[in-house]
């Protein structure tokens, strides 16, 4: 499965918050996390934050695309049904 989202890093906490349309048409989840865009930092504070959130291990996640950039896409292997319906949570809670 993969996982459109925008990543505001330097936040002041770490949050899956919910669910925007970009300019472009495209439906991202919002996540922000309290570490920095370099080296990476960022990226995995964001994978780990998605870990917790969705209840996956860490191993079941990886960025797919958007390493440098604001908007990514995480590859999420394994249980989809569980995943996709603790998304469903996380969209109508926002």
């Amino acid at each position: 499965m993969l996982l459109s989202l925008r990543l505001t890093p330097k936040s002041s906490r770490d949050a899956v918050e919910s669910i925007e349309t970009l300019s472009d048409g495209r439906s991202v989840l919002k996540a922000r996390v309290r570490a920095v865009p370099e080296d990476g930092k960022a990226n995995d504070a964001l994978l780990r934050l998605l870990a917790k959130t969705l209840d996956v291990p860490l191993r079941s996640l990886s960025l797919s695309s958007g390493s440098t950039g604001r908007t990514k896409v995480i590859r999420i292997e394994g249980a989809p049904q569980a995943t996709v319906a603790r998304l469903t949570t996380l969209s109508s809670l926002a």
